[in-house]
């Protein structure tokens, strides 16, 4: 009778299932790494389309939109939106649209200028809005990491620029 040794694993053996265990470590990783993306990217349309429909509800009651001076960032300068219009200040209170109003979330993408929502007033024909005056419009600035849903760039660019704008008549990239 004869009697075999006890056989392992060659060494060839456990490095080929090492290998093939790395490759699929790091393709799990990318594909994380995209859906991160992806998933901001749905945060900012998202907050994007509340925002509009707190604003559309503002207008619809004063008969036109937030008057703002000079460019401001939402989430940041702008903490709710209520009947007085856009407040920098907490608690919001009277007639409120927005208790809190969403700020853009993290990682902030390659430019710090453009990795917020901006908003701006303007009037009916999009021309900057006077104070004193009826806001007919704005415009809300930002940027997405990815082509996201319907809102592809054409440009393709690595977003260093606000490539995204929401108005009255909704949003496009470009």
């Amino acid at each position: 009778m004869r009697t075999y040794a006890k056989r392992g694993f060659t060494l060839i053996e456990l490095l080929v299932v090492i290998a093939i265990i790395g490759l699929l470590s790091t393709l799990a990783v990318v594909a994380m790494s995209s859906a991160r993306q992806k998933a901001r990217d749905a945060k900012r349309v998202s907050d994007i389309k509340q925002l509009q429909t707190a604003l559309d509800l503002y207008a619809t009651d004063k008969n036109g939109y937030p008057m703002v001076a000079a460019a401001k960032t939402m989430g940041t300068d702008v903490l709710c939106l209520n009947d007085s219009g856009l407040q920098a200040s907490a608690p919001c209170t009277g007639n409120v649209y927005m208790v809190k109003i969403p700020s853009y979330p993290t990682p902030t993408g390659t430019s710090a200028t453009y990795s917020v929502y901006s908003y701006t007033s303007t009037a009916t024909d999009g021309t900057a809005c006077v104070a004193g005056a009826t806001c007919g419009g704005y415009k809300i600035t930002f940027s997405l990491e990815s082509d996201t849903g319907e809102l592809k760039d054409a440009a393709a660019d690595t977003n260093t620029t606000p490539d995204c704008t929401a108005t009255p008549g909704g949003v496009t990239c470009s």
